[in-house]
């Protein structure tokens, strides 16, 4: 159903750092950044207020730290890293194309990037910044989703909107199973009993504990994000309603 003004007025996205690969095995795809960024930044020209979370997958996975020889928790610190790195790209990409930005770290390198102190991002997007947070919540063992469903609850969003590569949420995975079944709608219990990969199970925990609504949906489809904070039914909203 498309509405005719935004419901939301202050949401924060999650992006995988796998997001910013497009067919690249590694690393950052620079047309994909700058196509991401553009997504972005309309989203901001309607006057949203908008919060990016970024991973960062698609350098350094801390899930994958047996393969390096290095324990979980230094694992984990190399992967925060990684996601400063996508945090910069995108905030540079993001200031090139006429949007200000400001990128926040959970781990403080104030040479780099500002610490993230919650009251300082709030009045950045009141000043009409676009805030990216990197680092995850600075942790080791909690994820990016984590992080997204804890930085949305802090600022107050309306709405966490996780970008992914497929159309929403399916009961297996639509990339290995061609009759794997779509969801439009879902509860977070339904999503916690049925084990749905939509986020990890902490990051839905959370977000029901606040009734944070979650909108996944497929960020592959230029538009999306816009057609989203419009209103419209794309991909799968999560929220604690039948």
């Amino acid at each position: 159903m498309h509405r005719t003004s935004p419901p939301f007025n202050r949401v924060l996205l999650k992006l995988s750092g796998e997001a910013l690969m497009g067919d690249h095995a590694y690393g950052i795809n620079p047309s994909v950044l700058r196509t991401v960024g553009e997504e972005i930044a309309s989203v901001h020209a309607k006057g949203i207020q908008i919060a990016v979370v970024v991973g960062g997958g698609n350098i350094f996975r801390g899930l994958e730290s047996s393969a390096y020889g290095v324990g979980r928790v230094c694992a984990d610190h190399m992967g925060m890293l990684a996601t400063i790195i996508n945090a910069l790209a995108l905030g540079e990409i993001l200031v090139r194309l006429g949007a200000e930005s400001r990128v926040m770290t959970a781990i403080d390198m104030i040479k780099v990037a500002e610490p993230y102190i919650r009251g300082k991002a709030i009045r950045h997007l009141h000043k009409n910044r676009i805030v990216i947070f990197g680092a995850g919540t600075g942790n080791p063992y909690f994820t990016t989703d984590t992080a997204a469903a804890l930085r949305a609850m802090e600022i107050d969003a309306d709405i966490l909107l996780k970008a992914t590569k497929v159309e929403g949420v399916y009961d297996s995975d639509p990339e290995k199973n061609p009759h794997a079944r779509s969801f439009s709608r879902l509860t977070y219990k339904q999503v916690l009993e049925k084990n749905l990969r939509v986020m990890d199970l902490t990051a839905v925990s959370l977000a029901m504990d606040q009734n944070l609504p979650i909108r996944v949906f497929n960020l592959k489809t230029r538009g999306n994000i816009l057609r989203v904070i419009a209103g419209e039914d794309v991909g799968t909203l999560v929220t604690g309603e039948e």
